[in-house]
């Protein structure tokens, strides 16, 4: 079976957010004026409070909304007012984790995972057949080594809905995987997961970063897994960035800048962590 090889481009900007400004048609200033350069080396962590503009930051970045201002670059191309066609180009490049997993609950794990070799697919033909879940037998195997990367090969047949909220997001995962992407966005990977699911989803994260190359930039809610995984951490308060730096970097004043009158519930985990 051919084994996954995917490289992240090494030694170079990933992902780069200039002067970012969103502002929602009900007037809600979701960002203000963000700047930031997620480097091909990072295992880049975002903390802050629901609100904060970690989520909007995050789905500029893989245009899935268009900032209202401001400039986004992805591997150094201006990806800030593409459409149609280009639009699609620039998604396939970023593979996105969601906190609610996006499955198609009523389909196999492995048939899951395919969905992430649709990109591929690009002949009519090859697309029809795709629809009809007709994938040749080395996209199955790349899906199936996929699936053996996230630990859950062994459920590649069950239904989606069978599995548990962190087989789930694993399954996320590989399908993220089987893009072969350049660069990796989760959002809230973990909101949904209990603790034990929550450590592997990280550790999972974590291994795809160090093995595979590819820059890893995760929201998060827990600052103690943000202590612990991240190489960088960027802290977000009502819109604007307030921090950029490393975990022993993120002191008791910088998380009450970060987390305001629940400041007191972030230190308790960061003294913990």
């Amino acid at each position: 079976m051919k084994s996954i090889n995917i490289r992240g481009r090494q030694g170079r900007e990933a992902v780069r957010a200039t002067n970012l400004c969103k502002v929602y048609p009900n007037g809600t200033v979701a960002l203000k004026d963000v700047s930031v350069t997620i480097n091909s080396s990072d295992f880049c962590v975002v903390i802050g409070l629901s609100g904060a503009g970690k989520s909007t930051m995050l789905r500029c970045m893989n245009r899935l909304i268009r900032p209202t201002s401001g400039q986004v670059a992805l591997f150094g191309e201006d990806v800030t007012c593409v459409n149609g066609s280009q639009l699609k180009q620039v998604r396939r490049r970023v593979g996105m984790i969601f906190q609610q997993f996006n499955l198609v609950r009523r389909l196999s794990v492995i048939d899951n995972v395919l969905v992430g070799r649709l990109r591929f697919n690009a002949h009519p033909v090859k697309r029809c057949l795709s629809m009809f879940r007709q994938f040749s037998r080395q996209e199955k195997e790349f899906a199936f080594d996929c699936l053996q990367q996230v630990g859950i090969a062994d459920l590649a047949f069950r239904r989606a809905d069978a599995l548990s909220g962190g087989q789930q997001q694993r399954v996320a995962i590989a399908r993220a995987l089987a893009q072969e992407p350049e660069v990796f966005l989760a959002d809230e990977p973990i909101a949904s997961l209990d603790p034990r699911s929550s450590e592997t989803v990280m550790q999972i994260l974590s291994k795809i970063h160090e093995e595979k190359g590819i820059p890893v930039l995760v929201n998060l809610h827990h600052i103690d897994f943000a202590q612990r995984y991240g190489k960088r951490i960027l802290g977000m308060s009502k819109g604007e960035l307030m921090f950029d730096g490393t975990a022993r970097e993120l002191d008791t004043e910088t998380v009450s800048r970060i987390y305001g009158d629940k400041a007191r519930e972030a230190l308790e985990e960061l003294s913990a962590a």
